[in-house]
């Protein structure tokens, strides 16, 4: 599956030049790391929700190519801080900016991108998107924090997963629909719809994170980086919530205190592949899936409505 830039090739490059002014800055070293930060941006999925959101909902003005640029500020933001937070040396492939200027610059780097972000809006009267990114910005601190919370015991429902993952990734796809759609129609109904459409998206985005760790014909090679963070996923909640008490009992034993066992580990994942996690976590994650279809099937049939669904195949079907 392609992502559907094609729709909004001009716009995408028109963003690509007002994220770059918006995080200039007249400090040396904090150029410099800019810089280097900007090269190495991902697939920019979320901007490209935002301008396609846009799009669907009324014609692209200044305000939404802001609201794409702080949602990429605002994000970029996230992921600096989560680096350090993570104690991880590499991001996308490349070292992180944690791992190149240690923790005090990269916690100052994401601070100065918060208050980029806020600069961008206020200066521009923007108010409402800023009530809109603010939301996530919240959201995603919660989401963090419960997680540390739930991860030290391992003992979690699946109730409370879904609550963690929309606060943690689905907050931001969520206000970046919404930000879009407000951008260009100032319509809460639209701005409401998109809302949902990201954030049932986000949830299914993050299910298929989840099912990365582990062994299946239809994912692709295990990575077990979140068992080795003890970081509890869809597949493994199942699993604990769904095995005999003894099994349990190793599985969680083994990822609090040996998941560096490469065979140890490799048991825990055949474990949960013969409880039906993995199954389970792919049925919810396409349940998710064709609901945020059908929102999106409320707004008239076209070719932007057609490239939003196209993203939302893309994140269920990706292979990284």
């Amino acid at each position: 599956m392609i992502l559907p830039t094609h729709l909004v090739k001009e716009e995408l490059d028109v963003f690509e030049l007002k994220f770059k002014e918006a995080v200039q800055s007249q400090a040396p070293l904090l150029d410099r790391i800019m810089r280097y930060i900007v090269k190495r941006k991902g697939k920019q999925l979320r901007p490209l929700f935002v301008l396609l959101s846009a799009k669907l909902c009324g014609t692209i003005n200044d305000s939404a190519y802001r609201a794409a640029s702080l949602v990429e500020i605002l994000h970029t933001a996230t992921l600096v801080h989560d680096d350090v937070v993570d104690d991880s040396n590499e991001r996308r492939g490349f070292f992180s900016t944690y791992a190149l200027w240690k923790t005090k610059a990269s916690v100052l780097i994401g601070d100065y991108l918060l208050a980029k972000g806020l600069l961008l809006t206020l200066e521009n009267k923007d108010y409402q998107l800023l009530h809109i990114l603010s939301e996530a910005v919240k959201k995603i601190s919660e989401g963090e924090l419960l997680q540390l919370e739930k991860a030290r015991n391992l003992n979690i429902d699946e109730e409370v997963y879904y609550e963690i993952i929309r606060n943690k990734t689905a907050s931001l796809l969520a206000s970046a629909c919404a930000a879009g759609a407000w951008a260009t129609s100032q319509n809460e109904i639209f701005t409401n719809r998109m809302r949902r459409f990201g954030e049932l998206t986000g949830m299914a985005f993050q299910i298929k994170d989840d099912l990365f760790d582990y062994a299946s014909e239809e994912i692709g090679k295990p990575t077990g980086n979140d068992l080795k963070e003890s970081k509890l996923t869809l597949p493994l909640i199942y699993t604990l919530n769904n095995t005999d008490r003894s099994t349990r009992r190793k599985i969680i034993y083994i990822v609090k205190n040996e998941k560096e066992d490469k065979k140890k580990l490799a048991w825990v994942i055949e474990q949960v592949t013969k409880a039906g996690g993995i199954e389970y976590a792919i049925k919810k994650m396409n349940q998710f899936k064709e609901e945020a279809l059908a929102e999106l099937k409320q707004f008239p049939e076209s070719e932007i409505r057609k490239g939003l669904e196209d993203m939302v195949v893309f994140v269920t079907d990706r292979k990284y």
